[in-house]
């Protein structure tokens, strides 16, 4: 076999399982739901943008990290 019939029979696979689903679908739209929550929602409350509050541009940034890596104090 070749790879595009393992590829075609892999889609083929899932599209005839995902149609047959009863309560599947509605477990697949709870655990999407939970992925955008957790990175689109919590990532703005949580994950500040630390370096941008830092530093100006990207070479500061990026001598700010080296600076962090070698074990200098900034």
């Amino acid at each position: 076999m070749t790879q595009m019939s393992y590829i075609k029979r892999i889609i083929k696979f899932y599209t005839d399982g995902f149609s047959q689903m009863t309560v599947g679908k509605t477990l697949w739209v709870v655990i999407l739901l939970k992925l955008f929550i957790m990175f689109a929602i919590l990532k703005v409350f949580f994950f500040p943008d630390f370096l941008g509050q830092k530093c100006a541009d990207d070479t500061q940034k990026s001598q700010y990290m080296q600076s962090i890596l070698s074990g200098e104090k900034p």
